[in-house]
């Protein structure tokens, strides 16, 4: 596939910079094992990338679960209150967003996660790595962001926060997650995908770029500066 130069690169952040997706899984099963239900990998691929209450409603709806998506996200909460603070960061994700700064490409973060979710999963550990984004998204608190992935509007939120206004094509995408990509093709930005290794690579055809980790990006590959010694 043709690679097109850009100028502005925006990043999703659970599963890609931080490797929250398993304490989600863990939080998501300690729920609906109340009611002796079984959060599979397969419901977890059609959550990934969505709003706080979009996945709720997916979840309780899929699972047949008795109970609201207000109490959903309650007892959720609570458990991200104590899974949250000590994630850690995926392999590449800070050279990565530290190279791009140090050359002055602009960068902002596009999360479907709210301003509490946040805060909780960075302010412990990854305060100084994510004081690097001077602009920030958060698809589940943010107003503009009407709908949650896979429809576009995160994206072109997150890129009209840019001082200059970059077009969709001039922006370059990290995702982890199927709605992400599919969220950020239908904005009109090039993607790479760097999916969990349990996905079935026949679910990724739509990113512009497979990757099975931030360490193996090659920024000129879409026109940005190289790494040292490339």
């Amino acid at each position: 596939m043709e690679f097109k130069p850009v100028t502005h690169v925006l990043f999703d952040m659970d599963g890609l910079i931080l490797n929250t997706e398993k304490l989600y899984t863990i939080a998501f099963q300690n729920v609906v094992s109340r009611f002796g239900k079984e959060y599979t990998f397969e419901l977890k691929l059609k959550l990934m990338g969505t709003q706080a209450h979009e996945a709720a409603q997916t979840l309780i709806e899929a699972l047949n679960l008795p109970m609201t998506v207000e109490e959903f996200i309650t007892e959720t909460k609570e458990q991200f209150q104590i899974l949250f603070p000590d994630t850690d960061l995926m392999p590449g994700a800070k050279r990565l967003i530290e190279h791009f700064h140090k050359h002055k490409i602009p960068i902002g973060l596009a999360t479907s996660s709210s301003e509490e979710s946040y805060h909780l999963k960075v302010d412990k550990h990854h305060a100084s790595l994510f004081s690097l984004f001077p602009h920030k998204t958060f698809g589940s608190s943010d107003p503009d962001v009407k709908r949650g992935k896979p429809h576009p509007d995160i994206f072109l939120v997150a890129a009209s926060k840019f001082p200059d206004r970059p077009k969709p094509e001039q922006c370059l995408v990290f995702e982890d997650a199927i709605n992400g990509v599919k969220a950020a093709r239908a904005a009109g930005m090039q993607v790479v995908m760097v999916p969990d290794p349990q996905m079935d690579k026949s679910l990724t055809t739509e990113a512009t770029l497979v990757i099975s980790s931030l360490e193996e990006f090659q920024p000129q590959l879409f026109g940005l500066p190289p790494f040292d010694g490339n």
